[in-house]
């Protein structure tokens, strides 16, 4: 099944909407497979490519996502790219969307792991509780990436 994505910026505004392939529904998470559309870009200590694998997990029960990446010519796992944001929601049977709050995590293949956007996160206008979620969020990836092998389902 193929489900449209749309990526809010925090203020509910659509920023970005692509389509992926259902792989996993569940009451609280979908994982879907998409495919990397932009022109090839640095990024961290990889280069993503247009046609990369993702393979992405939203949840609507936490206040993050997290996207494996796969290279387009080989498949060789290139890291996982996290979005800290609010949980996602079903727009329609065949459209998802979450509310993209800045901050990001990279967990590369090689062993980097960071932090990213700390400036455009502290310009928002987020109420105490939001930033509170925030918190709790990059505690919870920071936790969940401490393993070798992540259960990205958390279960």
């Amino acid at each position: 099944m193929e489900i449209k994505v749309r990526k809010r910026d925090h203020a509910g505004r659509l920023v970005l909407e692509y389509s992926g392939v259902v792989l996993e529904k569940t009451g609280s998470l979908v994982r879907l497979e998409a495919f990397f559309g932009r022109n090839d870009m640095p990024f961290q200590d990889v280069v993503l490519k247009k046609g990369d694998r993702f393979v992405e997990t939203f949840y609507s029960d936490r206040w993050y996502n997290v996207f494996e990446i796969f290279d387009r010519d080989d498949g060789a796992f290139k890291g996982f790219y996290c979005n800290v944001g609010r949980p996602m929601v079903w727009d329609a049977p065949d459209a998802i969307s979450y509310e993209d709050l800045a901050l990001d995590y990279w967990v590369s293949a090689a062993g980097l792991k960071v932090f990213l956007d700390w400036d455009e996160y502290a310009a928002l206008r987020l109420g105490a509780s939001t930033r509170q979620q925030v918190r709790t969020a990059l505690y919870a990836l920071a936790n969940l990436f401490a393993q070798d092998k992540p259960l990205l389902a958390g279960r």
